[in-house]
């Protein structure tokens, strides 16, 4: 909210038709950070408050087409704005009002009130048809929702990645995090026995290359999403809420959820508890107490940290679905990674990190301290 600029009070009363009922007046505070879009989801809310249309029902749509009406035909338009990446519009027909919010990544959530249960399911049911269409499918990409926080609520937008399938990175991976790793990318919902999988170890080793194709290996059953901002989520509970809760799904159609946070070292290392707040304990409610109950969510978590430095409490047995330590090849993976053009002088007697391999593929010049040792960090690419 703007703390200098003026703030307008705007009241939304019904003047026509039912009497509103006493304290069903809406009042939206106004400033200069408000949108015309933000005054008509007040707007839309203005006949259900009032109790002229006391039912109401919405929808959340996915691979939206881009000529979708995403209202029914003949309606009347009632307002229309449009912002950088969102399109709205408010419409009426007899006895129903409908707010559509269309997001330029090819998601729209669509709410309709009205006078009678039927009518507003029939409407809804009228403008979502035909509204979207079935993903692309090509098995070298996949799709994952990225989560930030953002007022008034949370957001999340669903992107088309590239991931590599399992088979063809295994060689990335020295053998014992290859054999861990098998494990994971052939589970299926029913083998499940924890809710954590936990990847540490030191940058550059591939986990979030990992993450790209069990997020690929699993898309069959389970969707994956990656939290931009984790320090943030397990400081707010109401963004906790709306990420890894949700809205109730019907049985037949609900998918398991991955959430992925990366680079989690404050919130898991030993002395958490401290320095993250309640952060740690939401995390683990999440994973395997009351928040986590009937909820289908797996977390995965990256990190630098060395396992002797994670809290108990992250790695206790029942807990994780599967912790593995992603370190550098040996030096004989090594060598055989590059192949017959190997330089036996550019790899230590200690082996080297994947990024490491990439570089001397590359023909670029490694520093004399590697980036094992100089404590770079890693991002979401490898």
């Amino acid at each position: 909210m703007s703390q200098e600029g003026p703030q307008e009070i705007l009241h939304l009363v019904e003047t026509a038709g039912a009497e509103p009922d006493p304290g069903t007046s809406l009042a939206l505070n106004l400033d200069d950070t408000n949108s015309p879009a933000d005054v008509m989801d007040v707007l839309s809310l203005r006949p259900f408050v009032s109790g002229e249309h006391p039912w109401s029902k919405s929808t959340r749509l996915e691979h939206v087409k881009p000529n979708a009406l995403l209202r029914p035909a003949g309606s009347r338009v009632l307002r229309e704005a449009s912002e950088d990446n969102k399109h709205s519009v408010l419409a009426a027909g007899d006895g129903w009002m409908l707010l559509s919010n269309r997001w330029s990544e090819g998601t729209a959530y669509v709410a309709v009130s009205a006078v009678t249960k039927e009518l507003a399911a029939s409407v809804l049911e009228e403008a979502v048809r035909d509204a979207t269409a079935p993903p692309v499918t090509d098995d070298t990409k996949v799709e994952m929702g990225f989560w930030h926080h953002s007022q008034p609520m949370p957001r999340r937008r669903q992107r088309v990645i590239s991931a590599d399938a399992w088979a063809d990175i295994r060689g990335n991976y020295t053998a014992p995090v290859a054999e861990a790793l098998d494990a994971v990318m052939a589970l299926e919902p029913g083998r499940i026995t924890g809710r954590l999988l936990l990847l540490h170890g030191p940058p550059g080793t591939g986990k979030t290359t990992a993450l790209r194709a069990l997020a690929r290996a699993w898309a069959g059953w389970c969707q994956a999403d990656c939290v931009l901002d984790p320090e943030v989520l397990f400081s707010d509970p109401g963004y906790l809420m709306h990420v890894a809760v949700g809205a109730d799904e019907e049985s037949s159609s609900r998918r398991w959820r991955l959430l992925i946070l990366e680079d989690c070292d404050e919130l898991i290392r030993g002395e958490a508890k401290q320095s993250a707040g309640q952060g740690l304990s939401r995390l683990l409610n999440l994973t395997d107490g009351m928040l986590g109950q009937g909820r289908d969510v797996l977390v995965a978590i990256t990190t630098n940290e060395n396992l002797a430095q994670l809290h108990p409490a992250v790695v206790r047995p029942g807990r994780c679905l599967a912790q593995i330590e992603v370190g550098p090849l040996t030096r004989a993976e090594a060598m055989r990674w590059l192949g017959e053009d190997a330089d036996p002088a550019r790899i230590g007697p200690h082996g080297a990190t994947l990024a490491e391999l990439i570089a001397i593929r590359n023909g670029e010049r490694l520093p004399g301290a590697t980036a094992r040792s100089t404590g770079a960090e890693g991002g979401f690419y490898l």
